[in-house]
């Protein structure tokens, strides 16, 4: 076996000799390949290619971040500070500082993070609400946009799963007043929806006032909430 296995690297090494030239054609092959897949990761969305708020005949360094299509190349390393270059976009009309060398160039330089639009944090982005969710259930995918100021990688609206914040409109103060005027005869449970504990709770007196008295403290620290699972206002 030692033979053979010997003989074989033999026969790789001189075959690799007489043809020196495979290798670095595919490497050479490889590398273009690499080159080619650095290519630029644009926004395209029509919340992104609005420019009517865009100003005219200005200086191009002057322009907001939402009227430049910049230029990013996905391999920066992620959390790092980078500079991208930047064109106006189409209908949008600026020129160069004419106090400087490059008059005739509009390429703007803009630092930015280098991040994807998804990985933005939660005040950088606006999502939709859906009033119809459901609390019990404590999140719920929905659709996220990037604010246009904000320079990212990918696609500038995204899904993502976000708190749910639905109410059906019982107030946090009318329920506590309920609860210590009339939390004896069980009109808190009541009025939140429990109806089972709400009539134990009157036929009780309240549980002869202690379950009363609890009922005040759940409901001051939010513990005890309406019966469907949705949220104080």
């Amino acid at each position: 076996m030692s033979l053979i296995l010997s003989h074989i690297r033999i026969t790789q090494s001189s075959v690799n000799s007489n043809n020196p030239e495979v290798t670095p054609t595919k490497l050479e092959k490889i590398s273009s390949d690499i080159d080619r897949s650095a290519v630029t990761i644009n926004s395209n969305t029509k919340s992104s290619s609005d420019t009517s708020h865009c100003p005219n005949e200005t200086l191009c360094t002057d322009l907001p971040n939402s009227c430049l299509q910049c230029t990013y190349i996905p391999q920066c390393r992620y959390g790092a500070e980078i500079n991208v270059s930047c064109l106006p976009k189409t209908n949008v009309v600026c020129h160069g500082d004419i106090l400087k060398a490059t008059t005739t160039t509009t390429e703007v330089k803009r630092p930015m993070i280098c991040r994807y639009c998804y990985q933005t944090e939660r005040w950088e982005h606006n999502c939709e609400q859906k009033g119809g969710c459901n609390s019990i259930d404590s999140q719920y995918k929905t659709n996220c946009t990037v604010h246009p100021e904000i320079l990212c990688m990918g696609n500038r609206t995204f899904m993502k799963k976000i708190p749910c914040n639905w109410t059906q409109g019982y107030r946090w103060s009318t329920t506590l007043i309920v609860s210590i005027t009339l939390g004896g005869f069980g009109a808190d449970r009541f009025f939140l929806g429990h109806w089972q504990e709400g009539i134990g709770k009157l036929f009780s007196f309240g549980g002869l006032g202690v379950w009363t008295l609890i009922d005040v403290l759940l409901i001051s620290l939010h513990y005890l909430g309406p019966a469907d699972g949705s949220l104080y206002i």
